[in-house]
């Protein structure tokens, strides 16, 4: 993620917007309805559960959702409902790989929104694993700078089994290999250190600079449209934005 810290902080700033608008909870409760049918409401017994319930503290999501979230995967709720997932994969601008994770019920709608998307910023849908193959499954367990000791959560996160540790702006990022991901979570938790963002993501393997301003902002509008369906759960993609880019960005 060397050379990721602009785009990611750029990141962080809409989920902050986002869990305002409260999209936030429905995408994380979605997740949670699929992890409690998959492995049971037991967060004990449930290590795919676990970590999501802290990215829901991390937003300050009401219990009453969690817990409502919960039924609906277990079946214990009024409103039980069965999510597929479905991944696309496509390019945008000159190259940039995108990979769009969607939770539905309705698989025809959603393929009709992404398509839609894509056709109307003139972008293009690829084949699977045209663009996945380049990235791999990390958890990434993010803090703020502010308040947070950095030493101190670096020595608890490489004891905990963390495979790394950056800083990234305003954010120290502590990276883990998929099976780490929920005992480093709750290692970290149990320490003290109230993560504003947690997740299983995709790294991708290599970076796409982008240095055209017009084109970063063209981009970043393709991916906040996708992020924008109520059926995509995750954008992930590997472009790159440099410092004076994200600085006019952030200027304008």
């Amino acid at each position: 993620m060397a050379g990721h810290s602009k785009w990611a902080n750029i990141k962080h700033k809409k989920a902050a917007v986002d869990a305002k608008k409260g999209k936030a909870f429905s995408k994380i409760a979605k997740e949670i309805t699929v992890a409690a049918r998959i492995g049971g409401g037991d967060p004990g017994s449930n290590i795919t559960l676990r970590p999501l319930l802290a990215k829901a503290r991390a937003v300050n999501m009401p219990a009453d959702n969690i817990d409502r979230a919960i039924k609906k995967g277990t079946g214990e709720g009024n409103d039980s409902v069965q999510f597929d997932e479905i991944v696309y994969e496509g390019y945008a601008g000159d190259g940039v790989g995108i990979i769009v994770q969607c939770l539905t019920e309705n698989r025809n709608r959603t393929a009709a929104e992404v398509r839609h998307c894509f056709n109307k910023a003139n972008n293009n849908l690829g084949q699977t694993g045209s663009v996945s193959r380049s990235f791999q499954r990390k958890g990434l367990i993010t803090f703020s700078t502010e308040n947070t000791d950095e030493e101190a959560l670096l020595e608890a996160a490489m004891e905990a089994g963390a495979a790394d540790f950056e800083e990234q702006g305003d954010s120290f990022v502590v990276t883990t290999e998929p099976t780490d991901y929920p005992a480093v979570s709750d290692a970290l938790e149990k320490a003290g250190f109230n993560a504003i963002d947690t997740e299983m993501t995709l790294v991708p393997d290599m970076l796409f600079e982008m240095t055209d301003v017009e084109k970063t902002k063209q981009v970043m509008a393709f991916i906040e449209q996708l992020e924008d369906l109520d059926d995509v759960q995750n954008v992930y993609t590997n472009m790159d934005v440099s410092d004076e880019i994200a600085e006019q960005l952030e200027d304008g």
